[in-house]
């Protein structure tokens, strides 16, 4: 199984948090990295699960892709509740999550370490890993870490 993490693009200051927009730079950042992922995963078809915030919402329809808003991915959630929404390690399909920290952070460290703890990824970056099983074994390996600015 694939799973991205990818976490919203910069967006501007201010309350109520669940209604912040992108800045122009959180939405060239959106653009960039979905043209990335959209050539990674051109051959296959995925689930996209997002956060209801705006700027998740607004990171996500840069991929122009079918989103499935998930409230277990809003603001304050659990690294467990997204590890379950995704379905991991047992979806069919791989499955890009738009979130925020530092929640992905957790589901990254939790998921590579199996200890959560609040590892950093930067705004607009994703981090993709995929699950396997070599020999009996189960092995979660990190098949890329890609920040906005790279692309």
């Amino acid at each position: 199984m694939d799973l991205i993490l990818w976490r919203h693009a910069e967006a501007e200051e201010g309350s109520p948090d669940h209604l912040r927009a992108l800045t122009s730079r959180g939405e060239d950042q959106a653009q960039r990295v979905a043209k990335w992922l959209s050539q990674s995963l051109s051959d296959h078809n995925y689930r996209l699960i997002v956060s209801p915030a705006k700027r998740t919402q607004s990171t996500a329809k840069a991929l122009n892709h079918t989103i499935e808003t998930n409230r277990l991915l809003a603001v304050g959630s659990h690294a467990e509740d997204i590890i379950r929404a995704a379905q991991w390690p047992h979806s069919p399909l791989p499955v890009v999550i738009v979130g925020h920290q530092p929640t992905l952070g957790q589901v990254a460290s939790l998921l590579l370490s199996g200890k959560k703890d609040n590892w950093s990824i930067k705004k607009g970056a994703i981090w993709w890993l995929t699950y396997r099983e070599r020999n009996h074994h189960p092995q979660v390996v990190l098949r890329a870490v890609l920040n906005p600015d790279m692309v």
